[in-house]
């Protein structure tokens, strides 16, 4: 189950990574920076559009139907993608509409997670499952700026077609629903909005948003940024690349970190802080032009992607199995939202202000994140 649920999750991750490792080939074919931003925010911002209403479909139908038709319609949308590789509004339509089917497998598969793991393996199994998505994004960053490069924007989307395929095939036929308890049985507390009886998640979602601009500015400009370094567009994709599978690394040890700490949020209040710090450290590569840079973006990816596994883990594990699907959805919905904004805002700090002014402002926001990390964690399953 977990491994169906990483490959789901890296396929859709390589379908929404795709249109931002594209910017420097449409950039470089005439796209003013800002609407190739915009370009490789349609996916996100279809995501945010379904988010919830997956999750919903996934607290009644089930993990398997939704992970597998999800990743079906999400092969048509990018073969409509292929098809209007010349025409950029189509283009930017069809990587919306592969951000809409995408977002089934973000709840879905963090739920088989949590259905099939007990508490004290949780933070390790939705490590690893987080691993999808620095994993997607490193697929993404070794094959489409080269293939974008040498052959056009449709050799770029053959591999997401592929996968997206054959990942539906598997899951359609592997996975299998987690037991759920019976809502008669259940206590009061586990069946009740959570939302209404708690302010937790909607902290633990506002944490996440905060997070999630600096992990997103990376994953989008990081390629941009070493290019404007003097990178080759190759190897600085192939950096990227490395860099998410760091952090993919980084998030199965944070994991692990937090079943030992038995607590979700005392890590995260140190990922916060660790995030504001390595944002600050690349302003002042980027001012100082150190020989370094290489070392320092896979260190800061490392770490501004490490706060996901803890958040998703703990959002599931404070909804309870009733409610889960749905606060999944609202907790991508979020992070959704601001990365959506990362493209286009972002890319318009970057051309009125330069990267370092831009890491700087972007390194404000684990701050602001801070105070509002909750004291305590709440299981109620």
């Amino acid at each position: 189950m977990l491994a169906l649920g990483v490959g789901a999750q890296a396929a859709g991750t390589l379908v929404v990574s795709a249109p931002a490792l594209l910017i420097p080939y449409l950039h470089g074919h005439g796209t003013p920076l800002p609407v190739a931003g915009l370009l490789a925010a349609a996916p996100t911002f279809g995501m945010v559009l379904t988010l919830i209403a997956w999750g919903a479909v996934t607290d009644r139908y089930g993990e398997r139907v939704v992970i597998a038709g999800g990743l079906v319609l999400t092969t048509l949308a990018v073969v409509g993608a292929w098809l209007s590789a010349g025409d950029p509004v189509l283009l930017g339509l069809a990587f919306l509409a592969a951000g809409m089917t995408s977002a089934s497998t973000n709840a879905a598969s963090g739920r088989v997670v949590v259905g099939w793991f007990p508490k004290e393996r949780r933070g390790l199994a939705m490590g690893i499952r987080q691993m999808s998505q620095p994993l997607g994004v490193t697929l993404a960053a070794v094959t489409v700026p080269q293939l974008a490069e040498a052959s056009g924007i449709r050799a770029a989307l053959v591999l997401p077609v592929v996968l997206c395929a054959v990942l539906a095939v598997l899951c359609a036929v592997g996975i299998v629903d987690p037991p759920r308890p019976s809502r008669a049985g259940a206590p009061t507390e586990a069946t009740v909005n959570p939302y209404r009886s708690s302010g937790f998640l909607w902290r633990v979602h506002a944490v996440s948003v905060l997070l999630v601009v600096p992990q997103f500015t990376l994953s989008t400009y990081g390629l941009v940024w070493l290019v404007g370094l003097g990178w080759s567009t190759g190897a600085a994709g192939l950096l990227v690349g490395a860099a998410q599978f760091v952090g993919a690394i980084g998030r199965i040890v944070v994991g692990a970190w937090s079943d030992r700490a038995g607590s979700r949020v005392r890590p995260l209040r140190t990922v916060a802080v660790s995030a504001a710090v390595v944002m600050g450290v690349l302003a002042l590569v980027d001012v100082t032009h150190l020989a370094a840079a290489a070392v320092f973006l896979v260190l800061a990816t490392s770490v501004t992607v490490a706060d996901n596994g803890l958040a998703y883990t703990s959002v599931a594990e404070a909804a309870g199995p009733f409610w889960s699907g749905r606060a999944l959805g609202a907790q991508n919905t979020g992070q959704f939202l601001a990365a959506s904004a990362v493209g286009p805002g972002v890319g318009a700090l970057v051309a009125g202000l330069g990267f370092a002014a831009s890491f700087s402002i972007v390194g404000l926001l684990p701050l602001v994140a801070l105070p509002l990390v909750p004291r305590r964690d709440r299981v109620l399953g």
